[in-house]
């Protein structure tokens, strides 16, 4: 993590070809955010590649990038999973994933061999997707009397807060979403301020929107 509510994630699809001793060795990478997704692209990586011998793979999701998963998938214990998780990891990145898929040809690599293997092709495949910063930002639903629409709309301008839905009406209501770190400090706007403090209803803002 760069900042308490920000992360780095893939910016989108990376593709690495690589052959090591007549073995050939594709990485996929991608951003995922569930492990359905993941689970999907394995799934459809394996259908590209019915033939190959492996489907080895790694994935982070959440900003604190505390749920993570790898897999051998049948190569030696440790050889490939973790190098590819050790990719992810030395990069920084969360909500992605890196497949590698393995065309064995015919001569043993040995463990030493297979870490190294599995690791550049999943950096080289992190490398081609490039990498971004995203934020975590908060989301808040806010009602107020209608006649106060343009006096909510430049506190909100101000603050930088994202306007996603609004249902005009008497009353009225408006979702946003902010920065994390910069929401507390809407808030405070909001509650102190002259009119708007005691005419407005803001909801508790839902965590961890990416």
């Amino acid at each position: 993590m760069l900042f308490d509510d920000s992360y780095l994630t893939l910016s989108g699809k990376g593709l690495s070809d690589i052959r090591i001793k007549s073995s050939r060795f594709m990485g996929f990478a991608a951003p995922i955010f569930s492990e359905t997704e993941a689970k999907l692209l394995l799934n459809n990586l394996k259908k590209e590649h019915p033939q190959a011998n492996h489907h080895c793979y790694a994935y982070r999701l959440t900003s604190d990038q505390t749920v993570y998963r790898c897999s051998d998938d049948r190569e030696p214990s440790g050889s490939a999973g973790k190098p590819i998780l050790g990719a992810l990891n030395s990069n920084g990145i969360t909500y992605a994933m890196v497949v590698v898929v393995r065309y064995f040809g015919g001569i043993q690599l040995g463990i030493p061999g297979l870490i190294q293997a599995y690791r550049e092709s999943a950096m080289q495949a992190i490398a081609a997707a490039g990498t971004k910063e995203e934020f975590i930002r908060d989301r808040f639903r806010i009602e107020f009397p209608y006649d106060q629409l343009n006096e909510i709309f430049r506190v909100l301008r101000s603050a930088g807060a994202k306007i996603t839905n609004q249902q005009p009406g008497e009353p009225s209501l408006i979702e946003v979403e902010i920065r994390r770190s910069f929401a507390q400090q809407l808030l405070n706007t909001i509650q102190t301020h002259p009119t708007l403090g005691h005419q407005c209803r803001i909801e508790t803002p839902s965590h961890g929107t990416a």
